[in-house]
């Protein structure tokens, strides 16, 4: 899944050179890949990782180490350059490093320098290391959306993967050996990260979508509705049509249509509209700057329709991808899961049951 809100400059992050003068060998394949976390205590953060949906397997250690073959006595030390970290072998069909990266945000401060809960010293620094150049494009691209829900700089390392030693057999699956063991993520977290699924786009035709004229539009639609979709205004918070609905079904452009936003994928965001995780299709909405009413913010408009639906904003919840997509009501038209079948959106009927 790609998360978008593309129009942020990136204030702080540590960058390395290509992973290819890299000592370290990425030995996966074709379907699965490898990346390395920093989190601070690599206890809790290993723990976090194996609970996620398409992790193969974990293993806590020390990376881009200045010394070979480091104890974990000489990395407490802060002299061998060393970070706590967890290598993570992932299944890249079940799930994808943005998702992996996203999940990792929730159990990091990332505008916290060589700290992370009760833990101090540059073993546990937090930090991103990639294993081939495509994932830092991946992981620069998740840093820069993150960058906006803090007033701070990130501080999150991204560098090659130069080496990997793995930590000593006690520290391997720590928390599944000692269950009270001491960690410094919340423990609320590994039950998200069970739970957290991959989004997975849907594809829709557009061909089969038109936009009536201006006049059509008119007459069909409701002042606000019209106001609203054609002339970018907002409607009032709470009292709309679809703030509060908890049906089944799907949301199309009252327009032209066309398939937006699922019933699966509303949340209850508490802002007065309603609110989504993500779109249909990542093809069905276009994503504009919008600097009106002294405020920068990113305009979500439907495709066929180029009609405004609201705006997009990087404070949604963290396991279905981060993202709240704030929409008027009066831009769409609710179809229910029992009438999806006859007014031709069958098809989707499984995405909302």
């Amino acid at each position: 899944m790609t998360r978008f809100l593309p129009f942020v400059m990136l204030s702080l992050v540590a960058t390395g050179a290509c992973a290819g003068n890299s000592s370290y060998k990425n030995t996966t394949d074709m379907t699965t890949d490898t990346v390395c976390f920093a989190g601070g205590c690599f206890w809790g953060t290993e723990h976090f990782f194996k609970q996620i949906h398409g992790v193969l397997s974990t293993e806590v250690g020390y990376a881009n180490s200045r010394i070979a073959n480091p104890t974990y006595q000489q990395v407490c030390t802060g002299e061998t350059g060393a970070a706590e970290a967890v290598r993570v072998v992932y299944d890249k069909d079940s799930v994808d490093l943005p998702f992996l990266i996203q999940l990792y945000f929730m159990t990091i401060d990332p505008t916290s320098l060589n700290r992370q809960g009760n833990d101090r010293g540059t073993q546990y620094r937090t930090g991103i290391y990639y294993t081939n150049a495509g994932q830092r494009n991946a992981i620069m691209s998740e840093i820069e959306t993150e960058a906006q829900l803090h007033h701070g700089p990130i501080v999150v390392e991204v560098k090659p993967l130069g080496n990997f030693y793995p930590a000593e057999d006690y520290h391997q699956d720590y928390l599944d050996n000692n269950p009270d063991g001491y960690c410094h993520i919340n423990p609320r977290l590994f039950e998200i990260a069970r739970r957290a699924r991959r989004p997975v786009d849907i594809a829709v035709d557009a061909s089969g979508y038109t936009k009536a004229d201006d006049d059509e539009l008119r007459r069909r639609l409701t002042p606000e509705q019209y106001a609203v979709t054609m002339q970018n205004a907002t409607e009032a918070p709470y009292r709309n049509e679809y703030y509060m609905n908890r049906r089944r079904g799907i949301y199309v452009d009252i327009t032209t249509g066309e398939p937006l936003f699922l019933s699966s994928d509303k949340f209850d965001s508490g802002c007065g509209w309603p609110s989504f995780s993500r779109p249909v299709n990542a093809e069905v909405i276009r994503q504009l700057r919008d600097s009106s009413h002294g405020m920068e913010r990113i305009e979500v408009r439907s495709r066929v329709g180029d009609v405004h639906l609201g705006h997009v904003f990087p404070d949604g919840p963290k396991d279905r991808g981060g993202l709240r997509y704030c929409i008027n009501s009066a831009s769409l038209n609710f179809i229910p899961v029992e009438d999806m079948e006859r007014r031709g959106y069958g098809e989707y009927i499984p995405a909302v049951e």
